[in-house]
């Protein structure tokens, strides 16, 4: 079968190539792989993993075998993968643990958007209370800011989306944002929870906005740049404010399929910004590197 393999040299970060059919444990369902969501961080750190390795962690399509231990969702379910190993494959072995049975409704499309760009910010915004709390979500124009600005805005939080360029505001209003910046001079709030996508100096920059009792939750680096405190601003006074990281390679089956209901509801959207053959691939990688991408990438295994 065909599959996106991680590769090493200047041509990659992935390619195709035929690999072996997976052969699912007792407790493995064989899915048939319609449709896989693209992420920048996978692709952008693909040394991290071993060349040849069939690559991705996000997708969907259809149950063709069901676990033979019982577990899971029959043959026939349309579900979406998430944070699994191996994904990018016209079929895959996948614990149920990490799948979400997709409802009548949903495009199964936009299934394959969910996995890390949902999930993460449904995890770390689910971590206190935002009722009537001020959100800050950097680098909100992307797949993860997207979803992370509407989940805020449904746990009624205000809302506030930086993003890199005026350009890339488009839609964030619509999808809950009460404010959308391109720089943190621009507002004088202070924020009780800081979802930060970016990394870098931007980070920097967060703590001093944050309120007391207030977190920066790191669920990113796409700048690529280091952070670096000026020494008093990591003394003060009143509730401690705190930097979380981010980590959470844990099943993601339950969370999917709260996500999963929400869009079912109406509730949320999924932030397909460019949607393609997987055939595309290399295509749909340099926009996402060029940041021209507003949302998530899917493609469409043919």
């Amino acid at each position: 079968m065909h599959a996106l393999v991680v590769d090493h040299s200047e041509a990659g970060p992935v390619r195709f190539a035929d690999v072996d059919e997976p052969v699912p444990s007792a407790g493995e369902a064989l899915v048939e792989i319609r449709h896989i969501g693209l992420n920048f961080g996978e692709l952008n750190y693909v040394h991290q993993w071993p060349a040849g390795a069939v690559h991705g962690h996000d997708a969907a399509g259809i149950v063709v075998r069901a676990a033979s231990d019982g577990s899971g969702p029959p043959a026939g379910t349309r579900v979406a993968v998430g944070m699994a190993p191996h994904a990018w494959a016209e079929r895959v072995a996948v614990s149920p643990a990490s799948l979400g049975t997709v409802p009548e409704g949903v495009d199964l499309a936009h299934a394959a958007a969910l996995g890390i760009a949902g999930v993460t910010p449904l995890r770390v915004l689910r971590k206190r209370s935002l009722l009537a709390r001020n959100v800050l979500v950097t680098g909100a124009s992307g797949g993860v800011g997207r979803f992370a600005v509407q989940l805020a805005a449904l746990a009624g939080a205000r809302v506030t989306a930086l993003v890199g360029s005026p350009e890339r505001a488009d839609g964030l209003r619509e999808l809950g944002a009460d404010r959308v910046l391109t720089d943190l001079a621009e507002t004088g709030d202070r924020f009780d929870l800081v979802l930060d996508t970016v990394g870098g100096p931007l980070v920097a920059r967060a703590w001093s906005s944050l309120a007391e009792g207030g977190t920066i939750h790191l669920v990113g680096y796409s700048s690529g740049q280091e952070t670096t405190f000026p020494a008093e601003v990591l003394f003060g006074f009143g509730e401690p404010r705190s930097i979380a990281t981010y980590g959470d390679m844990t099943p993601t089956g339950g969370e999917l399929t709260d996500l999963l209901g929400l869009m079912a509801a109406g509730r949320l959207s999924a932030p397909v910004g460019l949607r393609g053959d997987w055939q595309d691939v290399d295509n749909a990688v340099r926009a996402l590197f060029a940041r021209k991408v507003h949302g998530k990438v899917v493609l469409d295994v043919v």
